[in-house]
């Protein structure tokens, strides 16, 4: 692969050459710039400030030995290393991992068949059972079984219900150098199931939006879908395949209300025809609006929450669940003490802007900026430095065109205020461009991109871990372009060390991207996962004066925020506040200028979003209307926190499945007495109770309702994703039913391991150079003692 250097000592770039198949290299290769500097200093001590009476024959060997010390020991501060490639030939042998959970009914048997038939091949096989009845801990079992250099061949659907995931046994593989292959499987006969999705919590009179999810396998025919809402039926259609169904219901009334959606399969498992959920309905929660003019939003707020209207904030803020204020100067207000320690004390507070407010209301260096995600001014962002990590893997290797062209579009969308520097990574992290300012190397860091060459495994924490050498102590961000298609527990590890040191990491999906991995690994640093399609939208956050964002619309900037997801934006304020984000504040939605339009971050135990796009008229403009009035609700909602935190003698509990445990959380100051259950106190004021269902249906406890569903082995069906995954990722393979020849060759190529051994050499060269001094001494020594010479230094 064309690369500068390997990230390894973060002060010197290492050095590599391949001699006869074997590479050679220094780790520190700068520091061999001594061995002429090394050998001066012997010339002068041994020559030029030479008054001794030893002959010129004494003074040339005694150079030599010295100048031979004084290169051994550069050589080896140097950090000399070779790199072969080592064969190692085993009996080959396969073992067969085998699912026998029920979701592997759908499945033919092909477990024992498969067995005997690669025995039949003159193989040995060992097989093991990882999975059984409504139990399938499949990660547990394949990583019992991983071997170093091993090859495990999986039988499963890959559905994992308990213990780890899959990625992490492939993240235990990839350590072990071990394979993971599998066998597809085609369902022989049907399976549906339902579920149901939306919110748990709502107020009463607020519309609510759920989803009715049909899933299964071999769908051939129609099913009947009806849905109920506390036993009355509120839709009913027949469907024929997988998909989902969006169901809007306003509950009128408080209290726990039961939705049970139900299908009409006739299929093998029945029980994952009824689908229940539980939604707890509470009061409107009240809030303070705080205005010097009747504006639309404020009616807007009335439709849904109990507002009450003033002036300028009181004193007491007590009975209310967030503060908004729109277009409010910073002297008129209020009582911003009392809304400082409501806010860090678990309130919620929206600052809503307009002509009199943020920079127009005189915010900057009052006591209530400091409470904003945004600061006032300069809304195109500054310099800052940037690495981009690029993935060079394997697992990219055919989408590398893809990946170099998503580089360099990301490339092009950062302004030329910024420094920016390159890491490429498989299994090593690889320097290919030096952090430098990109208004003078915009050039030759695309270049460079241009010539990256794919190989190797996927270590993407690695690839992180490299991209802060290259930061070194300095504060930035950095990008990453990625499939995600490796080991993401290290890789969001590493990715939330660097979030706390204030290092964000912005991810970049490119080709089929594992969205899931990547999103992790940027929501750990407090950063933001864009599609390959939207890498526009780095302009937002680094594209400064030279690359400036122009849109059409409203831009939602991350779309995994509570606030923004599902959120679908048509309109385009003319107007907004000139504010820029903070560092450590999530950027939500821009305005077609680029400027920041919604941000949001937590302050002490509340929450604080800030709305800077408005109309001529100093209103919200279209965000008043459908869809775009969403936005509002949700920024609302996400101030608002939960809205039962202040009711007392009041319990809750989340859904849960057969088998599955759910916790019943009660507050009040006394704990309820039960004789069902043990209570116990996590909090002043707040109890828990832990139940485990064993069958189906509604359930109650101190008042909370909660719904018992299928077992998750009856959730899915058909070979998951995420095996497929797995396979890739340790560069595995997939095998037909009938391919037991085929998996006998594998195991057979398996047995033959060619590996990559790196040698370290500067314990050799510190042995000769002591060797020779010690020999040049004993030398010097033995002369003076044999009378050879009466020079005490042993030279004649």
């Amino acid at each position: 692969m064309w690369a500068l250097a390997v990230l390894q000592s973060g002060l010197f770039d290492a050095w590599e050459t391949v001699v006869e198949g074997v590479t050679v290299g220094f780790a520190r290769p700068l520091l061999l710039l001594a061995v002429p500097l090394g050998l001066l200093a012997v010339w002068a001590l041994v020559y030029r400030d030479a008054t001794g009476t030893a002959t010129a024959r004494s003074r040339r060997l005694l150079t030599v030995s010295r100048v031979l010390v004084v290169c051994c020991l550069v050589v080896a501060a140097a950090g000399p290393y070779t790199v072969e490639r080592s064969q190692a030939t085993g009996d080959p042998r396969v073992t067969l991992l085998v699912d026998d959970s029920e979701s592997m009914d759908v499945m033919p048997d092909a477990g024992d068949r498969l067995a005997e038939a690669i025995e039949a091949e003159g193989v040995p096989v060992t097989t093991a059972t990882i999975g059984q009845g409504t139990r399938s801990p499949l990660g547990d079992g394949i990583a019992a079984n991983l071997r170093e250099n091993g090859t495990v061949v999986v039988v499963s659907d890959g559905r994992v219900t308990e213990g780890r995931s899959l990625a992490d046994a492939g993240e235990l593989a990839t350590s072990l150098n071990a394979t993971v292959a599998s066998v597809r499987l085609d369902p022989w006969r049907s399976e549906r199931s339902v579920d149901v999705s939306g919110p748990a919590k709502t107020s009463a009179g607020v519309d609510n939006s759920f989803l009715v999810g049909v899933d299964g396998v071999n769908l051939d025919d129609e099913t009947r879908l009806v849905v109920t809402v506390d036993d009355e039926t509120v839709l009913e259609r027949s469907v024929a395949e997988a998909g989902r169904v969006e169901l809007s219901h306003t509950f009128e009334e408080t209290g726990s209300h039961r939705i049970t959606a139900q299908i009409e399969s006739g299929d093998g498992v029945a029980e994952n025809d009824v689908f229940r959920k539980t939604v707890r309905v509470v009061e409107q929660p009240k809030l303070l609006y705080v205005a010097k003019q009747d504006y639309p939003f404020g009616r807007y707020l009335e439709e849904i929450y109990d507002v009450e209207r003033v002036e300028s904030v009181p004193e007491d803020l007590s009975p209310y669940y967030a503060v908004v204020v729109q277009d409010v100067p910073a002297e008129g207000i209020g009582d911003v003490d009392s809304l400082q320690k409501f806010v860090i004390d678990g309130g919620g507070l929206l600052m809503v802007g307009g002509d009199n407010s943020f920079e127009n209301g005189g915010y900057e260096g009052s006591s209530v900026a400091s409470m904003l995600p945004v600061t006032m001014g300069e809304s195109v962002g500054g310099s800052t430095n940037l690495v981009l990590a690029i993935d060079v893997s394997g697992s990219s290797k055919n989408g590398m065109r893809v990946q170099k062209a998503v580089s360099l579009d990301a490339l092009e969308q950062l302004g030329d205020e910024n420094a920016v520097g390159v890491v490429g990574f498989n299994h090593n992290a690889y320097e290919v461009a030096d952090l430098a300012p990109l208004s003078e190397n915009r050039e030759r860091v695309a270049d460079r991109i241009r010539r990256l060459e794919s190989g190797g495994g996927t270590d993407i924490a690695g690839g992180i871990l490299g991209a802060e050498e290259l930061l070194g102590d300095e504060r930035g961000s950095i990008i990453l372009v990625s499939d995600g298609r490796g080991s993401v527990g290290p890789a969001a590890a590493a990715a939330k060390r660097l979030g706390e040191r204030g290092v964000r990491i912005v991810a970049v999906g490119t080709g089929n991207p594992n969205e899931a991995h990547l999103q992790r690994i940027a929501e750990a640093s407090g950063g933001s996962y864009f599609r390959a399609t939207d890498t526009d939208r780095l302009r937002l956050l680094f594209g400064g004066s030279s690359r400036r964002y122009e849109g059409n619309a409203l831009t939602v900037v991350d779309r995994d925020s509570f606030v923004t997801s599902g959120v679908e934006l048509t309109a385009d304020p003319p107007k907004n506040n000139d504010v820029s984000v903070r560092s450590g504040a999530d950027y939500l939605v821009a305005s077609s200028s680029g400027k920041p339009a919604v941000a949001s971050w937590r302050y002490g135990l509340g929450r604080v979003a800030t709305i800077t796009a408005y109309d001529d008229q100093g209103t919200l403009d279209g965000l008043l209307t459908e869809p775009d009035s969403l936005l509002l609700t949700k920024s609302t909602n996400y101030v608002i926190g939960d809205p039962e935190r202040k009711a007392t003698n009041v319990a809750e509990a989340t859904d849960t499945r057969v088998g599955q445990s759910t916790t019943v959380t009660y507050r009040g100051p006394e704990a309820p007495a039960s004789d069902d259950v043990s209570l116990r106190q996590v909090a002043p004021g707040t109890y828990q109770a832990t139940v485990t269902p064993s069958e189906a249906g509604y359930g109650s406890l101190f008042g909370a309702s909660y719904a018992v569903n299928y077992r998750s082995e009856y959730a899915a069906f058909g070979q998951s994703r995420e095996l497929s995954e797995l396979v890739r990722a340790t560069d595995g393979r997939q095998f037909g039913p009938n391919d037991a020849a085929e998996i006998a060759a594998f195991a057979r190529e398996q047995s033959t391991r060619v590996r990559d051994v790196e040698r370290t050499w500067d314990w050799l060269f510190l042995v000769v150079g002591l060797a020779v001094y010690l020999i040049e001494v004993l030398t010097r020594r033995m002369r003076v003692y044999t009378n050879h010479t009466t020079n005490e230094s042993g030279l004649t």
